[in-house]
């Protein structure tokens, strides 16, 4: 439910009950002023946190910003430029315990882009915890790999690997992989970093159950705090992609039914993992045939990626590329990336259908719900039976 009073911000909110009410003014720097009604069953010891998508609001950390006790009532004040969509959730200091407004459903973000100086009101439901909302768990059979070490790369990272629902049944079966960046947020909600996952557990489930795709063996790679140069063209991108190459690939076929070709090995990520994505498979065309691209980071760097493939005079690189993006804020600012790729790729001699595609997700915004609503085209693309 959605009240409001002369709103002074377009509003983009779940289905939960929040008030908006104008304060009057306008200036460059926003002024939004958060409260939150905390619900009944809300324990007595328990301190409540805003975490959104700006250093004021924690970066993400669902546990750093803590709002102010007032009676029953939490608030926090915060600056925004004008006009710049900001995106927050309210928990008790994890992902497990975040607001939830509807029973067993885990809630998508606020987003508000404020124009004036605005006070949001806020009446959760619950929270997850006390609900026992899992926001869908984790689906089949999961095995991790923790603290790996890679030659040049600053952190360890943990890996989870996702079983078919066949795996422990046909014993000399073997199978495809796909490997995906940001690995926390694709099976597991409680490791997700806005608590919602991309549902790849229960989306690749069902269509292999539904004889859509081959049955494949997903494998997550967790992020580091080097992220962005991983994920890109740089040295640690580099070195990253070599640990890929060179120390988990040879983990995994060793521990694991696979098959280790390249045409039976594919990479998937989104943003800047759906950037390194399309370079794994352009430096590493012999060991990853195809990458599945969604919502890439194409632009940064002064487009050196695309200037890199436009430039490409080599022998053509065997390789089927999935690319996608949506059209709201961020999205709106990366799809002339994607697009532009598709253009390169077909001057190169790329089909357009069997050897890349492209989907523009008309309303979809930057976050892990948007790409759990559509990563079965990606895998489809990638591993759909002929």
């Amino acid at each position: 439910m959605l009240i409001s009073r002369s709103v002074p911000c377009r509003v983009l909110a779940t289905s939960v009950l929040l008030v908006l009410l104008v304060v009057t003014g306008c200036s460059q720097q926003i002024t939004v002023t958060a409260k939150v009604i905390v619900p009944p069953d809300t324990p007595d010891t328990s301190i409540i946190y805003i975490a959104g998508n700006t250093s004021a609001l924690g970066d993400w950390n669902p546990g750093r910003v803590r709002m102010t006790k007032v009676d029953l009532a939490w608030s926090f004040r915060f600056e925004v430029p004008k006009g710049q969509a900001v995106e927050f959730k309210i928990t008790r200091g994890s992902w497990s315990n975040q607001a939830i407004y509807r029973q067993d459903e885990i809630p998508d973000n606020f987003r508000l882009i404020p124009n004036r100086d605005t006070a949001v009101e806020i009446r959760p439901l619950s929270w997850q915890d006390l609900k026992k909302t899992e926001g869908g768990g984790i689906t089949g059979v999961v095995r991790y790999h923790r603290g790996l070490q890679g030659a040049g790369l600053n952190y360890a990272r943990d890996v989870i690997v996702w079983l078919p629902p066949g795996y422990a049944k046909e014993r000399n079966k073997r199978y495809p992989v796909l490997y995906m960046h940001d690995g926390q947020n694709i099976i597991d909600p409680s490791t997700s970093f806005i608590g919602y996952d991309w549902h790849m557990d229960e989306v690749a489930d069902s269509l292999i159950k539904a004889g859509a795709i081959e049955e494949i063996i997903i494998v997550g790679i967790s992020n580091s705090p080097d992220r962005t140069p991983e994920y890109s063209d740089t040295r640690l991108g580099r070195n990253y992609a070599s640990f890929v190459v060179h120390t988990l690939k040879p983990l995994i076929d060793s521990t694991y039914r696979t098959k280790p070709d390249a045409a039976n090995t594919a990479v998937m990520g989104s943003s800047m993992g759906g950037l390194i994505s399309f370079l794994f498979s352009w430096w590493y065309p012999d060991v990853f045939s195809k990458a599945g691209c969604l919502s890439s980071a194409f632009l940064v760097d002064d487009k050196k990626t695309l200037e890199e493939v436009r430039d490409y005079n080599g022998s053509r690189k065997n390789i089927r590329i999935y690319m996608d993006c949506g059209t709201v804020d961020l999205e709106a600012q990366l799809r002339p990336g994607s697009e532009e790729m598709g253009k390169i790729l077909e001057e190169k001699g790329y089909k357009r259908g069997p050897e890349f595609d492209y989907f523009r997700d008309e309303g979809a915004v930057h976050n892990e719900r948007a790409w759990a609503n559509r990563v079965w085209r990606p895998l489809t693309f990638l591993f759909g039976k002929q």
